[in-house]
């Protein structure tokens, strides 16, 4: 227990660290340069994005946001999160008083606190209060999942000592086993919201497996060359559940879980029926000059990317140490890209400043296999466009659907 805290005091230190270098170089910026959004410009995207249906806002309600709001005067990270978790508690403690007289409206309001409590750990749990406020995010969906029909199982996988927690879902009524698909979360979404996307392959009789990616969420590693591991260790388990077809199994990814899918399409190739990712990293991403000129200061990304990024490395101290190590996770430099792959829908956008677009071309380039594209000309990050191709109507309308033909077909596509 002692190590788990030094652990956690640690990476809140670090993630300091790193902050604390960026707003020095936010104050030396010239005019035009890159620079993060001050807390103010902060309040003024978020509840913009809140009032749009952009992530990572999706399904608040600006009205809370703005709440939220009245109490954070500061970047401090723990007085950001008391200032959701202030508004998510009266969702939560009502929630609880409703669950027998009103389960419909104890549900909603679980939800609510779900999202706003996640949002106040957002990008990731760097402080004693973020921290907490990820707690609390998980016992409000835990609360929220008890109305899963089909019901959500909690599952723990060992590994090397410890072990991986996932959230799994099988559909009603199967009369043998089912396919399935395993979920991997980008850098600061996390398994529950794949958990709460992915509700919609139930009805066609697929199950899905919903995990943290390496350093992220509960995740018991962090990112390395090796971190796949990882991931096989899941579809170990898929494949020893009997209520599982061990011979269609899927994988998706958003983000950095793009990544897992993609380098699993290669390593795992055998053992998957077809990986979807979107935007996934490939190799000019991890390339110290992207990092230094598209991932610093991106505007896209709502704030903190760099230190969040460096934050699920293993062993990564420093912006410097970053830059030099990133390029040994690019799968060309792993010598993986251009071997043998499972059949893929790859899903991007042309305008996206947080994995280049030339990552997914090179993508598409390589491999045995035909793969599926989906690439937005007017997109960003994962393809989405603001009032056009928001992120559910990508999931339901291109996702869900190749998916869903991937593992019903008997056999494996050629």
């Amino acid at each position: 227990m002692m190590s788990r805290r030094f652990q956690f005091a640690f990476n809140a230190l670090l993630f300091a660290v790193v902050t604390a270098f960026m707003a020095s170089a936010q104050e030396s910026a010239q005019p035009g340069e890159r620079r993060e959004r001050t807390i103010d410009e902060i309040k003024v995207e978020a509840i913009h994005r809140a009032e749009v249906g952009q992530y990572p806002l999706i399904g608040l309600d600006p009205a809370d946001v703005k709440e939220a709001f009245e109490t954070i005067h500061t970047a401090d990270k723990d007085e950001w999160a008391a200032g959701f978790m202030r508004v998510a508690d009266r969702y939560f403690n009502e929630a609880k008083s409703l669950e027998k007289s009103d389960p419909k409206k104890a549900d909603a309001d679980y939800i609510r606190a779900w999202r706003l409590y996640s949002f106040g750990r957002w990008p990731i749990p760097a402080s004693p209060g973020k921290q907490r406020s990820y707690e609390k995010a998980l016992e409000a969906f835990l609360d929220h999942a008890k109305f899963f029909d089909p019901p959500l199982e909690v599952v723990h996988i060992p590994f090397e000592g410890k072990e991986i927690i996932a959230y799994l879902r099988l559909p009603k009524s199967a009369t043998g086993p089912v396919p399935i698909v395993i979920a991997v979360n980008g850098l600061d979404s996390r398994k529950e919201d794949l958990t709460e996307s992915f509700s919609a392959i139930l009805p066609f009789g697929i199950g899905y497996l919903a995990v943290d990616g390496p350093g992220t969420g509960q995740n018991p590693i962090k990112v390395s060359e090796t971190s796949d591991r990882m991931l096989s260790k899941v579809i170990d388990y898929a494949q020893s559940r009997p209520e599982i077809d061990k011979t269609r199994i899927a994988m998706h990814g958003v983000s950095w879980g793009a990544y897992w899918a993609t380098k699993m399409a290669i390593v795992e190739r055998a053992r998957l029926r077809g990986c979807s990712a979107q935007s996934p990293p490939i190799d000019h991403f991890f390339q110290k000059e992207f990092l230094m000129t598209s991932l610093l200061g991106n505007r896209e990304y709502l704030f903190d990317q760099v230190p969040a990024l460096m934050n699920i490395l293993d062993g990564i101290h420093t912006l410097n140490e970053m830059g030099d190590y990133l390029p040994r996770l690019s799968l060309v430099h792993q010598g993986l890209l251009g071997k043998p792959m499972a059949p893929m829908l790859i899903l991007a956008g042309v305008k996206d400043t947080q994995v280049p677009i030339d990552d997914e071309y090179l993508l598409l380039s390589k491999g045995d296999t035909p793969k599926v594209a989906w690439i937005n000309p007017s997109g960003g990050h994962l393809g989405r466009q603001v009032g056009v191709w928001p992120d559910p109507r990508i999931f339901k309308e291109v996702i869900i659907p190749w998916l869903v033909k991937t593992l019903q077909s008997p056999d494996k596509p050629l």
